[in-house]
């Protein structure tokens, strides 16, 4: 952990000194593809030693799949082999070496840097093969219509800004950064013109970066502070089980899952501070014309606190990887999509027991808040007060639900998950498979378009907000305007 941080925080001064030096208005691309790529591969080697060999080499067998596979089937073939490989190094680390432990979890960079694999093989092959036609809007505008050098595949997954923590960004948008364009082509969009060209000046990061970093600090602290008198652990505790009362141990774990989150925060945050410091992540201006530093941000922690459902939880909480997720899995699968994207997150995620009942618990309380939602939430949005009952009631339920999921999550192991779940007689499994045999789990016309948008009533100030920042960023929102669609054709056809 010491050993992350230290590197996080040369990484910060790194960036700012990439984006200061290293310009793309000073320094050609191949430079800071170089650059990026050693300072990246450094920062790992620091960090994890001969482990870091790891992400090398799966990126190198990756990029050789590419090559001699052909665009046809290379996505399928790369999907295998990075998810495989990843699971194998997992497994090897875990039931090997150091079961239950963090030390020289070199898995986590091989985790960012799979999706990146995964990602790129998948965009190369809508924007190659596939017919423009057959695409989903977001596939078309992260459609990757030549195939990546070497160097260029390098340093998308090994770049220093995101190596170690990520988050995921799109490979054109990437590249569009390293060559100094994200600038123009954003202005562009705002501007709805194709033609203009701007100056070369870059907004500045630092206030962005600034607001980050304080949300690290503060995360940070917590985490140091209350988080260690809050465990998880404490949720199956003897004592605490048979003397408390069930509005006590609810609340409780309620609490003490909250106290988990701000370490996700700070690491997340972090990440996403550097890339701004290096002039990554721009992403146009807002109504009021103030920047926008949110293409690849990783969370939003205001909505993650205060979710009203399952889902609105999910979609702001390790967003990108919620993206990654959707476009490789969700959008492609021919059968329950949403059991295959479960059982790929756990799998994605690792080897331990506790992150498949997770993941498993996570499909049926999905399922179940879905079939509630579209059933009978119609029924209490018309009436103001009426909404704000409904949104603390479901704020509640969505708090403690999340938390009786992820419980296995933080234990990792069987028996204390089974220990916990069966202290709370499995009572959220039963109501939700009582749930889905009650409701109709297909949307219905009346419960679902006209109010799937509302906000709870708490939020409605950052309504439009929300609406701007949905799915992170612009090129990937599922509901594209016109001016985003233009925007897209545009950059294809550059590209």
């Amino acid at each position: 952990q010491v050993n992350f941080v230290v590197c996080q925080l040369f990484a910060l001064l790194a960036a700012i000194w990439f984006r200061t030096y290293l310009h793309s208005s000073k320094t050609s691309p191949f430079v800071r593809h170089v650059v990026a790529t050693l300072l990246g591969l450094y920062l790992a080697l620091f960090c994890f030693g001969w482990y870091a060999l790891h992400f090398v080499i799966q990126s190198g067998i990756s990029y050789y799949i590419m090559i001699i596979i052909g665009v046809e089937n290379m996505h399928k073939y790369c999907f295998v082999f990075a998810l495989g490989y990843l699971t194998v190094c997992q497994i090897t680390r875990v039931y090997i070496f150091d079961y239950g432990q963090y030390s020289a979890d070199f898995s986590g960079p091989m985790m960012i840097i799979t999706q990146k694999i995964t990602s790129l093989a998948f965009e190369i092959h809508d924007g190659m093969f596939r017919k423009n036609e057959d695409l989903t809007p977001s596939q078309r505008c992260l459609a990757v219509r030549r195939m990546p050098s070497l160097l260029e595949y390098l340093s998308y997954n090994c770049n220093f800004m995101g190596i170690l923590a990520g988050p995921l960004c799109s490979y054109k948008d990437y590249i569009t950064f390293i060559e100094g364009r994200s600038y123009q082509l954003q202005q562009s969009e705002a501007n709805g013109k194709e033609d203009t060209k701007y100056e070369q000046t870059d907004p500045s990061p630092n206030i962005a970066v600034a607001q980050k970093l304080l949300i690290c600090g503060l995360s940070l602290l917590f985490h140091m502070t209350i988080t260690k008198t809050l465990p998880v652990e404490y949720n199956i505790d003897d004592n605490f089980r048979a003397t408390a009362s069930w509005p006590i141990r609810f609340f409780y774990l309620y609490v003490s899952l909250m106290a988990a989150r701000p370490k996700y925060y700070f690491a997340w945050t972090l990440a996403d501070a550097i890339n701004n410091a290096a002039g990554f992540g721009f992403r146009g201006y807002d109504k009021n014309g103030v920047t926008r530093w949110d293409l690849i941000s990783n969370l939003r922690i205001q909505q993650i606190e205060f979710s009203t459902s399952f889902k609105m939880f999910l979609d702001n909480w390790n967003i990108q990887t919620a993206l990654w997720l959707k476009r490789v899995c969700y959008e492609r699968a021919t059968f329950s999509p949403t059991i295959q994207t479960f059982i790929l997150s756990a799998i994605w995620h690792g080897v331990y027991p506790g992150y498949y009942l997770t993941f498993l618990t996570g499909v049926l309380m999905t399922l179940a808040a879905r079939a509630i939602r579209n059933n009978i939430r119609h029924y209490f949005v018309e009436s103001p007060a009426v909404k704000l009952c409904y949104d603390i009631i479901t704020w509640m339920a969505t708090q403690v639900a999340i938390s009786y999921t992820v419980v296995p999550f933080v234990l990792l192991s069987v028996k204390p998950s089974f220990t916990f779940y069966s202290s709370c007689y499995f009572c959220l499994h039963i109501a939700s498979i009582l749930v889905l045999l009650v409701f109709p789990l297909k949307r219905t016309q009346k419960g679902s378009k006209k109010h799937e948008s509302v906000q709870p009533v708490w939020s409605k100030k950052l309504e439009e907000e929300n609406l701007l920042q949905k799915n992170s960023y612009s090129t990937t929102n599922n509901s594209f305007s016109q001016k985003q669609e233009i925007t897209c054709r545009y950059q294809a056809l550059k590209q």
